[in-house]
């Protein structure tokens, strides 16, 4: 739960909500995971296709969380997409940065998770699982000009949110001086 909103926040989640609606662009219909169709779709990847269990570490874990396989933020913009979501335990879904400061990708970090608990040999089988998951959902393989699109509008919107927010308290101070003068 966030403490402290800041305008980032709005824009980080104005960002996936775009996210959301080129998914369900691509996919044809809502990917709600909380109600409906999309909720039944994402207990059958759970359940059916990864049988309860971690996507990365294949423990079977309760507290089962949506992953989405390529990040669901304004730097990978990954798709809200049966195909791109996996389930994840709390413990895997913290991925780790590289050197650079950037986020590994859903690869690096399956192979970091089999390492990190002598599951060397585990990591081909996860892998191409995972790979068949997103290939049975037809997750897109979007060409470099679709994902420019996405980049540009998702950096567009992210800043225009923000943008709104530090002039919607510019109005807010002249409104606030306005009233306190004619008191």
């Amino acid at each position: 739960m966030t403490v402290y909103n800041t305008p980032s926040d709005s824009a980080n989640t104005a960002v996936r909500a775009f996210l959301t609606k080129v998914g369900e662009y691509y996919l044809g219909h809502s990917f709600n995971t909380s109600s409906g169709l999309g909720k039944k779709t994402w207990q059958k990847i759970r359940e059916k296709r990864f049988r309860g269990r971690c996507a990365y570490c294949n423990k079977k874990d309760q507290q089962l969380q949506i992953e989405h396989l390529i990040m669901f933020n304004k730097t990978e913009y990954g798709l809200h997409h049966p195909g791109n979501v996996v389930p994840c335990c709390i413990k895997c879904n913290k991925r780790e940065k590289r050197s650079d400061k950037t986020y590994m990708d859903w690869e690096e970090h399956l192979k970091d998770i089999c390492e990190k608990n002598n599951e060397v040999d585990a990591f081909k089988k996860r892998k191409g699982a995972i790979i068949s998951h997103m290939k049975e959902k037809n997750y897109p393989v979007l060409t470099l000009e679709e994902k420019h699109a996405i980049e540009v509008i998702a950096k567009s919107l992210y800043e225009n949110i923000k943008m709104e927010s530090e002039k919607s308290l510019m109005l807010y101070k002249k409104l606030d001086d306005t009233f306190i003068e004619s008191k």
